[in-house]
């Protein structure tokens, strides 16, 4: 059986993954920061909440070593968790704190949890990681005035993004015993666009799950949206 960490799923793409997972036989243990929260979502899946802060190193190490203690490896890390920051704020008053507590979630909070969990993966014999990146953070999608990544201005989430997505190509060449790719959920109605995306919550998680039960044989540092298609940033 499939034992899959998810990072930030008690709600939103997070926790319609780990529901979408669990319906197909992987053991999720279910991450989040907000113990009330991801306790109450876990139980309402049926699976093991892990208390995870992907901003504390020491957070990041405890949960790490509470899924050794009980699943003793991971098959699929799924890094979830994210922030929008300032999102509609104007840059012009933008500040380097506002950056870089959106950096802080979403790219150094990608790089705690891949390396505490890369022992773990490596027990497996089929490890995947998969971080959840955007079309936002992508040169092409920006500046496509067909697709509505163009039409938004969030300097701090789509930098963040992208850089996700360059850290995940890194990543794939430096661990070529795992597999390791970035999903685009693509305009998703939830919290951190105040519902306002087209898609539901399961369609933008098309591309994760895709990504997590795809089997040995595929492609390592791809950039794959919820129709399985393949662009680069």
């Amino acid at each position: 059986m499939t034992t899959t960490f998810i990072t930030g799923a008690n709600k939103g793409l997070g926790l319609e993954t780990a529901r979408r997972l669990v319906e197909l036989g992987h053991t999720v243990v279910l991450g989040a920061r907000d113990p009330l929260r991801g306790a109450t979502a876990a139980a309402d899946l049926g699976v093991r909440f892990v208390r995870i802060d992907v901003t504390d190193d020491d957070s990041v190490s405890a949960a790490a070593a509470d899924v050794e203690r009980h699943e003793g490896h991971v098959d699929v890390l799924v890094n979830n968790a994210g922030v929008a920051g300032t999102h509609g704020v104007d840059p012009a008053d933008l500040t380097g704190a506002d950056v870089l507590d959106v950096l802080d979630v979403n790219v150094a909070g990608v790089v705690r949890t891949t390396t505490a969990f890369l022992p773990l993966l490596r027990r497996s014999a089929d490890p995947v990681i998969v971080n959840v990146s955007s079309g936002m953070g992508s040169l092409e999608h920006t500046h496509d005035p067909s697709r509505p990544e163009s039409q938004v201005v969030a300097p701090a989430y789509t930098a963040s993004k992208a850089a996700l997505t360059m850290l995940t190509t890194q990543y794939a060449r430096a661990f070529p015993d795992i597999r390791v790719n970035a999903a685009d959920p693509g305009y998703t109605a939830t919290d951190l666009n105040a519902h306002t995306g087209p898609q539901t919550v399961r369609e933008g998680t098309d591309a994760v799950v895709g990504l997590a039960t795809e089997g040995p044989g595929h492609g390592s540092g791809r950039f794959v949206d919820r129709h399985g298609e393949t662009t680069w940033s």
